[in-house]
């Protein structure tokens, strides 16, 4: 017996006390000594490796090397201490006791990784969106799919860990209780595979103008998650729609129409068809002080005057005959005019068109594109154009068929009581 182990035989401590005592000590040492390590290395760590990013050109170091990546780093060196001292500071415990304490260690050291690699992920995720041919891409429903498939992996691992099973034991094990696993998470994988279709064959992205009229929505793609899609309508309202939806049912995008660098006009206006005449020299003489008519009507004259002669037909005679009519000169003058617009799109489909008559009269269609896809300037466009179509058309000795109003009844009753 040593002079200590005296000592303590007088004081009333007993051995094993103090070999209890012991463990303790060292344990509390090495978990200070762990998270000491954490902390110097986490400021060291950071401000070694923000002062050499900052030194390159490069934008992605600064994302792959930030904070929360270099955070989840040292977040590893705990477990790691931890997994390498505690055996030699519990070296007199029981091995049962030893065998659980180092599987919460390993644990540990798993669930630091998976940290790690999750922020990993969602750096890559951060660079890879600032891309400008892969901005608009649904990659947010890919990182979250590879959160999920990340997180289900380190849920076995953990399990496996725990009660020192083997992971394939286990998966083996799930795969009986599959179809309820499939019922709980059916949103999750339909929507895994619906994102995937989407942005494999490139339906959508953010960005793009939808209209899904089935769920109300009609407006701009703000995000694409791994199970919704967000549409800002033109209202400003929000509306989130399954992306199996977009998948299995139809929608339009409207990207097609900005990438074309046109967007459509198509309006028509009704003309009385009893205002419709033959031109006579009066009417082409008057027409041909129009600048937009001039040539159109000198070479229509030509064509008309050749074909009647050749035809041995009367210039004056309107059966059988080739005579320009006012609705004819009207119709070459929207073109003209259409023609001569720097805001309508001239490498796109521009007519002007009558339509099948009907009982309001004959529509006359403006079919053509503007050379601003935006909202407002195509219908800043549209408005002008119908303004003038409207505004010029009594020089043409026609008249736009309407239905009669208020004032006209009036006038009519007026008629006939003076009558």
């Amino acid at each position: 017996m040593t002079h200590i182990d005296s000592w303590l035989e007088m004081l009333g401590i007993s051995t094993e006390w103090v070999g209890w005592l012991d463990q303790f000590v060292a344990v509390a040492l090495v978990l200070l000594l762990a998270f000491v390590a954490r902390f110097v290395c986490e400021k060291l760590l950071l401000n070694v490796v923000t002062r050499l990013i900052r030194k390159t050109k490069a934008s992605w170091d600064d994302i792959i090397f930030g904070d929360e990546v270099l955070k989840c780093f040292c977040k590893l060196i705990p477990p790691f201490i931890l997994t390498n001292l505690l055996p030699v500071a519990l070296a007199k415990i029981s091995s049962g006791w030893m065998t659980f304490i180092m599987h919460l260690c390993d644990i540990y050291l798993l669930i630091a990784l998976l940290y790690l690699v999750n922020a990993l992920m969602k750096a890559i995720y951060a660079v890879y969106s600032e891309k400008e041919h892969l901005r608009n891409r649904p990659l947010k429903g890919l990182l979250q799919t590879g959160q999920v498939i990340l997180w289900f992996v380190g849920v076995i691992l953990v399990i496996a860990i725990l009660f020192d099973k083997k992971p394939l034991s286990l998966l083996a094990g799930l795969s009986a209780s599959a179809a309820i696993l499939m019922l709980v998470f059916k949103d999750s994988i339909m929507g895994v595979v619906s994102g995937v279709q989407l942005s494999a064959n490139d339906m959508l992205k953010v960005g793009d103008w939808i209209s899904v009229p089935k769920c109300g929505a009609d407006g701009t793609v703000i995000e694409v998650t791994l199970n919704t899609v967000k549409v800002q309508n033109w209202d400003k309202t929000i509306v989130t729609i399954p992306p199996y939806l977009l998948v299995s049912d139809s929608f339009q995008n409207w990207r097609g129409m900005s990438d074309s660098g046109g967007r459509r006009i198509k309006r028509s206006v009704n003309i009385d068809m009893t205002s419709v005449r033959f031109c006579t020299p009066e009417m082409l003489e008057k027409y041909r002080k129009i600048q937009l008519l001039k040539d159109y009507i000198e070479e229509t004259e030509r064509v008309i005057s050749k074909y009647n002669a050749e035809n041995d037909i009367d210039n004056s005679i309107l059966v059988n005959g080739c005579r320009q009519t006012n609705l004819g000169v009207f119709r070459a003058y929207l073109t003209a005019y259409l023609r001569n617009m720097p805001r309508v799109n001239q490498d796109m489909t521009l007519m002007v068109r009558q339509l099948q008559p009907t009982d309001r009269g004959i529509p006359m269609e403006l079919y053509f594109f503007s050379a601003d896809t935006r909202w407002i300037p195509t219908e800043n466009l549209q408005g002008d154009v119908f303004d003038h179509l409207l505004a010029i058309i009594p020089e043409f000795d026609l008249r736009v068929f309407q239905s009669p109003s208020g004032a006209d009844l009036q006038g009519v009753e007026k008629v006939v009581y003076n009558d």
